[in-house]
């Protein structure tokens, strides 16, 4: 589950961060303990997303539009919403997907704490960003953002590096850049709200009458 682990993973860091009069560019090692300090008071949030991938080879792209819900430890669900329906969700014990157009399912157990990805330990509430990443900025970003980049200092099997997008006066998430061996994905959001209360409810999958599923 790369995808999910990534989209976790850079959300769950960098929550839209409250507002500073400060325009000039931070340091990698500043910007990145206040991310993390903001992340530790993150216990729930949703969002809308538009991904676009970009692959290695053929540089072809494809863009798909969705809605995410998350809760600290170890609950998530994406809904994809175009150009085709796909909904994944980690309930706390399991991980399921969904495709509808072939309607067919999977389900997997979420994995123990010593076998987890670095992603995964962030949707847990157990990572750390200052720990887990070295920190660099390029030497110029896009006017009105700051550009942070993280690799992990182990490495990980879903991504190679990551790059967090936020505003450069209030410091709010605008998306992040993925990179892993097939291509580049970049994520935008909007509609970002966070600590909402959401119910473990929210969580609770059942997959439509008829779906092939597979575990």
């Amino acid at each position: 589950m790369p995808l999910f682990a990534i989209l976790v993973l850079a959300i769950v860091m960098a929550g839209a961060l409250p507002a500073t009069s400060q325009v000039a560019a931070p340091t990698p090692a500043d910007l990145a303990a206040r991310l993390q300090k903001r992340y530790e008071a993150i216990r729930d949030f949703t969002a809308d997303f538009t991904q676009v991938y970009r692959g290695q080879l053929q540089r072809k792209t494809a863009t798909e539009r969705g809605k995410i819900q998350l809760k600290k430890p170890s609950r998530v669900r994406f809904t994809y919403e175009s150009p085709e329906r796909k909904v994944f969700v980690a309930d706390g014990t399991h991980f399921y997907s969904y495709f509808q157009q072939e309607r067919a399912g999977t389900i997997q157990p979420l994995p123990k704490e010593h076998e987890a990805s670095t992603a995964l330990m962030f949707l847990a509430g157990r990572g750390n960003i200052v720990r887990d990443f070295t920190a660099s900025m390029p030497a110029s970003s896009p006017a009105g953002e700051w550009q942070l980049q993280l690799v992990p200092k182990t490495p990980q099997a879903d991504y190679q590096g990551l790059t967090l997008i936020v505003d450069r006066v209030s410091l709010a998430l605008l998306g992040f850049v993925t990179i892993d061996d097939q291509g580049t994905n970049t994520v935008r959001f909007t509609n970002l709200r966070e600590n909402t209360g959401l119910r473990d409810s929210a969580f609770a999958y059942s997959f439509p009458a008829g779906t092939q599923i597979s575990r």
